[in-house]
């Protein structure tokens, strides 16, 4: 296909194809005249993913080049292409909060421990969980052994699923948009899905009852 129809297949802009050839972000088509070149099923593959990541993932042109580097090159094992790819789009938090960052960093050890998680140390998201767990702690709402546990065993069946999506694939462009985009919208469909449990928790134990005169009972919604 030519360039034109590259564009209106992949629904990016001609301009912006022309872009991502210069950065090397995009390999070239095959030439067929000076001016003109043929592109195909890879080059639609690589724009779906080169989307994801700009797009879903809101990633600079330098840190995607980085990630498509890992795709491309066939020594970087799946491990190390998933990571970063997913270190790419996971932030650190701020601060630990001064005093509080032994005390995070004690309930990230419960948790890890009790998951049995082994990670490096130099993951993103373990300077996230410690910023996120001492403004708790700061707050006054350090959460207990018990709930840590409790979260440690919903990221882990969440993590679980997420890489049953891609175990089993060898399309390594397509494994990395996979574990991108289901890392973004994952979390934010898990955020939504924790709302819908909390709700129907929160019924179950403390739905609101006004006594009556007559001692009969009214649910909150009633309530005028």
């Amino acid at each position: 296909m030519r360039v034109s129809e590259l564009s209106r297949s992949s629904g990016v802009p001609v301009a912006t194809i022309k872009y991502y050839l210069r950065e090397g972000l995009l390999h070239r088509g095959a030439s067929t005249s000076p001016n003109q070149a043929r592109y195909d099923e890879s080059h639609l593959r690589r724009l779906r993913l080169i989307r994801a990541l700009v797009e879903v993932g809101g990633l600079p042109i330098a840190t995607v080049k980085d990630v498509l580097g890992a795709v491309d090159d066939p020594a970087t094992g799946m491990h190390e292409v998933l990571g970063r790819t997913v270190y790419a789009i996971t932030g650190t938090g701020g601060d630990e909060a001064g005093a509080f960052a032994d005390a995070a960093e004690a309930d990230v050890r419960v948790m890890t421990a009790h998951a049995g998680w082994h990670v490096s140390e130099r993951a993103p998201a373990l300077a996230g969980a410690r910023s996120v767990l001492a403004r708790l702690h700061e707050l006054g709402q350090a959460p207990g052994d018990d709930t840590l546990r409790l979260w440690a065993e919903a990221a882990d069946r969440a993590a679980e699923g997420d890489l049953r999506a891609i175990a089993h694939g060898d399309d390594r462009e397509g494994a990395a948009e996979t574990a991108l985009i289901g890392t973004v919208l994952g979390d934010a469909l898990l955020a939504a899905l924790r709302r819908i449990a909390q709700e129907s928790h929160s019924a179950a134990r403390f739905r609101p009852e006004c006594a009556r005169a007559d001692g009969e009972t009214m649910d909150s919604s009633t309530i005028g």
